[in-house]
């Protein structure tokens, strides 16, 4: 049973001086939201992110029900959250830790639903892949990035055309998502005036990521690229350059960056749920 989950989270701004001052205050509040995280220990990654001068997004992967981690974080974090809400179009009652309930019905009326999940290393929870990389000793070398990647699509019926193809898609992408073997979680999701985000997290430096990203997933790419905007030349494979341009000028800078069990790689936790199997057949 896959126990993780996803969420994006939007923030609907007052105004393009709160999407300004949003952006100043969160990096000073991350640390304590970091500690929350670690102490509930039930995120795998998180990162805000301002989406527009209307709106900042909280992306999070994570074990469990949406609703008790909202709970969580209202209790341990409530500051950060209260913080965000003084640039937020009527938002619930603040202090959030002294009104937890208002906070999780305002949380679950303000998530966006993914077109397509993938996860690496589904059904494996936070605690247990620290428990197995605690038994073993491991330390991670790796270097682990966010990667944010927003795609204006032409018109609202391009938009829905683009929803059903993701969705049609959805077991071809995770699969090919596989075989590029460094994204630990990645989604597409349908954002507001018909944007669609891709959001990974990955392993590596982004160059070799690109570069193998683009072989085994540009076809997906190739595919919304003929409702998107100014798109570059298809297929990426064959437009690797132009492609990285396109990207570069589409991603979104992270606020922040939660890891759970930092500087592991998806090798790193293949090659400890192998060393679990193996131990518990001997």
């Amino acid at each position: 049973m896959n126990s993780q989950n996803h969420f994006t989270l939007s923030f609907p701004l007052k105004s393009p001086d709160a999407a300004q001052a949003v952006a100043q205050q969160l990096p000073p509040l991350m640390p304590e939201l970091f500690k929350a995280e670690d102490a509930i220990g039930k995120v795998h990654y998180s990162r805000f992110t301002v989406l527009s001068e209307k709106t900042l997004l909280f992306l999070g992967d994570f074990d469990g029900e949406f609703s008790q981690l909202m709970a969580a974080l209202a209790r341990q974090s409530g500051q950060t959250f209260d913080a965000i809400f003084q640039h937020v179009d009527n938002p619930p009652p603040t202090p959030v830790a002294g009104n937890p309930d208002a906070f999780i019905q305002w949380s679950e009326a303000h998530l966006l639903h993914p077109a397509t999940l993938f996860s690496a290393y589904p059904g494996m929870t936070v605690s247990e892949i620290k428990a197995l990389t605690s038994a073993a000793g491991v330390q991670g070398a790796g270097e682990l990035n966010p990667f944010l990647v927003i795609l204006p699509i032409k018109s609202g019926f391009a938009f829905m055309e683009v929803q059903i193809l993701l969705r049609a898609r959805a077991h071809q992408t995770q699969k090919d998502l596989a075989t590029v073997s460094t994204p630990h979680f990645a989604q597409f999701v349908p954002l507001e005036n018909n944007e669609i985000g891709f959001f990974t997290v990955y392993d590596g430096s982004f160059d070799t990521y690109i570069t193998d990203f683009t072989k085994y997933i540009g076809p997906v790419f190739d595919l919304i690229f003929k409702f998107t905007k100014n798109p570059p030349p298809s297929p990426c494979r064959k437009h690797l350059q132009e492609f990285i341009n396109f990207v570069a000028g589409a991603s979104r800078t992270p606020i922040g960056f939660y890891q759970a069990y930092p500087e592991l790689s998806v090798q790193d936790i293949h090659a400890l749920i192998a060393d679990r199997k193996a131990d518990s057949a001997a």
